[in-house]
C-alpha cells in the first residue's frame, strides 16, 4: 500500500473518531490528545468564513450579517407577554470553530445580537470553577465571561431589548455549575442584569434583562428551560432527501403547533441538526431555504411562532421572523 493511501486511511479514521466524539460525546477528553500524528487543533481551529463563503437571504456563512436590526423589540408593546413574541435565535451560538465537524454559526456573538438574534444556546465546560465554551469535545476559544460581557454591552446600548439564553453543561458532567455561573455573572456583568423569576415576563419587564433559561441543576437562576415547549429533533442520519424531509417535517409541524398552541406557553423550535453524514452547515443549506419559503408563505398572517433557533441564518431570514410581531 502506498504512503498516500495509508495517510488517507488514517485521516479518514481520525475524522470518523472525531465525529463519534462530537455527536455522541462518548470520550470525555481534550481534543489535544485525540491524535499524536496530526495536529488536529491547527486544522480545526480555523472557522469557515472567507473560504467559499456564501451570503443568501436564508443562509449566511460569512462573518458579517448583510444588515443589522439592533432594536427591533422597541416596537413591541410593554404589556405583551414575552411568550407571545416571535423570536429569532441561534443553535449552539458560540460554535464558530471546528469546520464542517462542529461549526454552527459564522457571525460572532456581538454580530448575532446586532443582527436581531435574541435567543442564544450556550454550552459550558466546567473545570474547577472555570466555564469554557465547547461544542462536544471542541473548544470554541472563549469562556462564559466573554459571553456575559457581550450580552451586557449590547443591552446597555440597546435597553429596549432582551436576550434569552439557554445555558447547559457540555462535555463535563459535574452537574454543579450554579455557583460558577453566579461568580461569572458578578465578575463579568452584574446581578441586576438577570431576570430573577421563573414567571414569564412581559416585554416591558424583560427590557434590558438577560433571561437565563436554566438547563442545569441548582437553585433557580431564571426561567427553567424545560418549561418551554421544545422541538429539537437534531439527529439527521444523512443528507439524503428522505432524512432532510423528515427533519423539515418536524420543524414545520412544531411551528404549526406554536401558531395554534396556547399563548401562555413559550415554544422553541430548532431547525438545526447533524449526524455522521450530515454536518450542520450542509444541513442548514437545505433546511434554511424551506424555512424561509414557509415563513414567506405565511408573512401576511402575523402568526406567533415562538423562538426559532437556526444554524447559519441569513439576515433576511432573521428579519422575516421578526416581522411576525
Amino acid at each position: 500500500m502506498s504512503t498516500d493511501k495509508r495517510e488517507s486511511g488514517r485521516h479518514r479514521r481520525l475524522v470518523h473518531g472525531l465525529l463519534q466524539r462530537i455527536f455522541h460525546n462518548r470520550v470525555k477528553t481534550d481534543l489535544y490528545y485525540v491524535s499524536s500524528d496530526i495536529n488536529v487543533m491547527s486544522n480545526l481551529r480555523l472557522a469557515c468564513p472567507g473560504h467559499g463563503a456564501l451570503q443568501r437571504p436564508d443562509y449566511d456563512d460569512t462573518p458579517t450579517p448583510e444588515f443589522l436590526q439592533p432594536s427591533w423589540m422597541a416596537n413591541i408593546p410593554d404589556n405583551r407577554p414575552l411568550c407571545e413574541v416571535t423570536i429569532p435565535g441561534t443553535h449552539n451560538s458560540m460554535a464558530l470553530y471546528g469546520g464542517f465537524l462542529a461549526q454552527c454559526n459564522s457571525w460572532p456573538l456581538a454580530q448575532q445580537l446586532q443582527a436581531g438574534v435574541r435567543f442564544l444556546d450556550v454550552r459550558v465546560r466546567h473545570i474547577q470553577g472555570n466555564l469554557t465554551i465547547y461544542h462536544g469535545v471542541l473548544y470554541q476559544w472563549a469562556h462564559f465571561g466573554e459571553v456575559l460581557e457581550d450580552v451586557a454591552a449590547f443591552l446597555k446600548q440597546n435597553p429596549t431589548e432582551t436576550v434569552l439564553m439557554r445555558l447547559r453543561e457540555e462535555l463535563s458532567e459535574t452537574r454543579d455549575i450554579y455557583r460558577a455561573v453566579v461568580t461569572y455573572v458578578h465578575q463579568y456583568a452584574h446581578w441586576d442584569l438577570l431576570w430573577h423569576s421563573q414567571l414569564m415576563p412581559t416585554m416591558g419587564e424583560a427590557r434590558g434583562k438577560l433571561i437565563i433559561l436554566q438547563d442545569f441543576p441548582g437553585p433557580h437562576l431564571g426561567m427553567q428551560y424545560r418549561s418551554l415547549e421544545i422541538a429539537d429533533d437534531w439527529k439527521v442520519l444523512s443528507l439524503q432527501p428522505k432524512y432532510v424531509d423528515k427533519k423539515w417535517k418536524s420543524v414545520r409541524t412544531h411551528l404549526e403547533e406554536a401558531a395554534m398552541g396556547s399563548q401562555a406557553y413559550m415554544f422553541l423550535t430548532y431547525s438545526s441538526g447533524a449526524g455522521f453524514l450530515a454536518n450542520p452547515q450542509s444541513l442548514a443549506k437545505r433546511i434554511n431555504p424551506r424555512l424561509y419559503d414557509y415563513l414567506c408563505a405565511h408573512a401576511e398572517e402575523k402568526k406567533r411562532f415562538g423562538i426559532i433557533a437556526m444554524d447559519f441564518s441569513g439576515a433576511m431570514l432573521v428579519k422575516l421572523i421578526i416581522d411576525f410581531n
